[in-house]
């Protein structure tokens, strides 16, 4: 089983396939959105030890039902799979939901690739959280309204960074080997850019390469996930869409929930059916839909755009922080130079060699992460050079070895020794700030779903995520989640229950034999993007490339319904509906704020447009009837 060969009233089309993208962006009610019912190079962390399973004998508490359907286009047969919680995505929020909801329920975590690839394995700068005496809730709360520029939650914020201490020193006890000081008891903490204290942590793990925190953080939590006899790890299986309660027939749509997911499995080709009673998105972020990215192949936006599709609301799509320093080379693969660079002194410097960073914002080297890539755009545009540097010559040699072994490594592949030379950077996209929009335990607007971590929009980040709070994020709303989950279930169990669910429909579908029709699309979306719609933005430009986005996505529609369906054209179909979804939200945003910059509105407007901007699909779809 493939894909659906046409679209039926149990299996609508997105109203963003299938007409001129448009904006209809809500009040935002942030925190009453769920009423109740009457998230390609293969990386070194392996999972040999989770139980691999392309078409796996279910473990106790997973019911796995053959089902026969016949349809007028042939036979269909579908592999159903049924748990209690199901997590799609497998990063540092994925990880840590599955092995706190496994305490209480059955969990399935499904996962792209057969070796584990996430933004948190790239993750170099680490985790913010007070953790000394000589820092305070108070300046963290601070430090991320600031960066985040009138748009954060300011509730959701005293939450997450008062709850942040003890997640932290849970992940120690977890495993994770934090760089501490000498009494072994106290973390080393460093400073990162928009912070006013030492209070980033950073883990070392084996190696004591204390630039590689995500990867660390994952390690640890792997090796609990092996172990847990509740959670079954479904590598090399890509979620395609959300199974919905409406789509059966046996609820309305105002009534909708989510009721697990299609599941493509990557080694037979099938598309399974993979039941929940709850659902979490952990798919990370949208990096991908830009021709520069520090995220890795697999973040093209999957969990965001399934949810919009099925109906949830998403918010602040306009926001795409770019990394300021991404390392520079045009015949090699980019890779991230952390901001803690920066934090230990290193000076962005032109062309002539001159410090320009305090033309751009007083706070010079250490302004927060959209000043400072816009600092770099404006430098590079004005100059016409390719790149500008980064130079932490001037510390000791034997320090910034030690202090960002990964990096040197890396960059002396690169052909630039970091203690000898600046080291040439250009900015990146890195960070999606918005998501799909949820409360305060991670609920989004569609009963039966969760988001967490990158996917989410929790209102912590506001128009400019603060260096190292995205893992703390994670950390914090998979604890609370995990919290919350007990009653979500119990409620979700007193709903009748939807018996029949659709097979994913075959059709007359063939298999593509020309990989060109796949990546001439893909390949044109990133650029366009990146032109039209990067880190200083006009109007004239989201014009043209919404309706660029409008033919792509027209000629994508015809391979899906054309072709079997194959992991990249699930992820071509996601790339142009996220595309849309960024440049419609930038669309509505008639002002500049956080990440957000644009030629045509250079201030902020705080009376109209200090809010979140909100899209969901059912308002997308009233401008087209």
């Amino acid at each position: 089983m493939r894909h659906k060969a046409e679209s039926s009233p149990e299996y609508p089309v997105n109203a963003l396939e299938i007409a001129k993208p448009a904006t209809l962006f809500l009040p935002s009610s942030h925190h009453r959105l769920h009423q109740p019912l009457a998230s390609r190079k293969p990386q070194e962390e392996s999972l040999p030890a989770l139980r691999r399973r392309s078409a796996p004998p279910a473990p106790a508490g997973l019911l796995r039902k053959p089902r026969l359907h016949l349809h007028r286009t042939g036979i269909t047969v579908s592999t159903e799979f049924s748990s209690d919680v199901l997590i799609i995505g497998s990063g540092v929020a994925g990880l840590s939901f599955a092995l706190k909801a496994a305490q209480q329920a059955k969990v399935a975590l499904v996962t792209k690739k057969s070796r584990i690839e996430s933004a948190t394995n790239r993750a170099q700068g680490g985790v913010a959280a007070v953790l000394s005496l000589e820092d305070s809730i108070a300046d963290h709360v601070r430090d991320t309204l600031v960066s985040g520029d009138g748009i954060c939650h300011e509730d959701v914020v005293r939450i997450v960074v008062g709850e942040g201490p003890e997640r932290v020193r849970e992940l120690a006890d977890l495993g994770v080997r934090f760089q501490m000081q000498q009494n072994g008891k106290d973390f080393e903490l460093g400073r990162e850019g928009g912070h006013s204290a030492r209070r980033v942590a950073h883990a070392a793990g084996r190696t004591g390469n204390a630039d590689l925190t995500g990867k660390e953080i994952e390690r640890a939590l792997l090796e609990q996930v092996a172990a847990h006899p509740d959670i079954e790890v479904l590598e090399d299986h890509l979620a395609v869409d959300l199974l919905l309660a409406s789509r059966s027939g046996e609820a309305d749509p105002g009534e909708d929930r989510c009721l697990g997911a299609y599941v493509l499995n990557r080694n037979t080709g099938e598309v399974e059916i993979r039941r929940a009673t709850v659902t979490a998105l952990c798919t990370g972020g949208c990096g991908k839909v830009y021709l520069y990215t520090t995220n890795p192949d697999i973040s093209t936006g999957d969990g965001v755009v399934m949810a919009y599709r099925a109906g949830a609301k998403i918010a602040n799509m306009e926001f795409i922080q770019f990394h300021p320093t991404c390392f520079y080379n045009p015949h090699i693969t980019s890779f991230l130079i952390s901001e803690a660079v920066r934090g230990e002194g290193a000076i962005l410097r032109n062309q002539a060699g001159e410090a320009f960073m305090k033309q751009y914002d007083p706070r010079g080297d250490l302004a927060t992460r959209d000043a400072v890539a816009r600092g770099i755009d404006a430098e590079m545009k004005k100059s016409g050079a390719d790149c500008v540097h980064l130079d932490i010559t001037h510390k000791p040699a034997d320090f910034v070895r030690k202090r960002f072994p990964n990096i040197y490594e890396n960059c002396l592949r690169g052909g630039v020794d970091i203690t000898k030379d600046p080291i040439p950077v250009v900015p990146a996209a890195h960070y999606m700030c918005g998501g799909v929009q949820v409360d305060e335990w991670g609920q989004s607007s569609l009963p039966g779903l969760l988001a967490l971590g990158e996917t989410s929009c929790t209102g912590l980040h506001g128009a400019n995520r603060l260096a190292s709070n995205s893992l703390l994020e994670a950390v914090v709303y998979a604890h609370r989640a995990a919290q919350k989950l007990p009653d979500i279930l119990a409620e979700l169990r007193r709903l009748p229950e939807c018996r029949n669910v659709e097979p994913w429909k075959t059709g007359g579908a063939e298999a593509i034999d020309e990989g060109v029709l796949i990546s001439r699309n893909w390949d044109d979306i990133r650029r366009q993007m990146w032109d039209y719609v990067g880190i200083v933005r006009r109007t004239k430009r989201l014009i043209l490339m919404r309706d660029r986005l409008e033919a792509l996505r027209r000629e994508i529609r015809e391979h899906f319904y054309k072709y079997l369906l194959t992991p990249d054209l699930v992820e071509l179909r996601n790339l142009v509906v996220l595309a849309e979804l960024v440049v419609c939200s930038a669309m509505w945003r008639k002002e500049s704020r956080g990440l957000h910059y644009t030629l045509d509105y250079p201030d902020k407007d705080n009376t109209n447009f200090c809010r979140d901007s909100v899209l969901d699909r059912a308002a997308v779809e009233s401008l087209f009837k």
